[in-house]
């Protein structure tokens, strides 16, 4: 197994964002028609995640004028150019293939309470209750 991690290494994409079932994602795609080659963004739910290595994929899930559209991407694919987090869902489940069955507002998905690593370390919050502030 470990030989075809090391043929696969070289292709695996390095700078992948950090995301999962309930999250908003954009993705932008490179479309190629005819002889132009142009960027198409796609921005939805992801629903799913499936399999490892350059095999690794995940689907998108949105609503587009009444019409749900599902649309499974190739994470290490050329392709895909950007990914991009747009807010975080908490969900308690990995596959989220319950939500073709809801609309309206039973297909909402809560918002985590996660802060991204730069706001993280940005400025210290208030101190917790029994303990004193630092002296400025």
């Amino acid at each position: 197994m470990d030989v075809l991690r090391n043929v696969e290494a070289p292709h695996l994409k390095t700078q992948i964002p950090a995301f999962g079932p309930g999250d908003t994602v954009r993705i932008a795609v490179r479309v190629v028609e005819g002889d132009k080659v142009r960027s198409q963004v796609f921005q939805g739910v992801v629903i799913a995640r499936a399999h490892s290595g350059t095999r690794e994929s995940f689907t998108v899930r949105k609503v587009s004028d009444g019409v749900a559209v599902e649309r499974v991407f190739p994470l290490h694919s050329p392709n895909v150019t950007t990914i991009e987090v747009v807010r975080h869902g908490r969900v308690r489940r990995a596959k989220l293939t319950y939500m073709r069955g809801r609309k309206g507002r039973s297909a909402r998905i809560r918002e985590a309470g996660r802060v991204a690593p730069a706001e993280a370390s940005a400025e210290p919050g208030p101190a917790p209750a029994g303990e004193a502030a630092p002296p400025k």
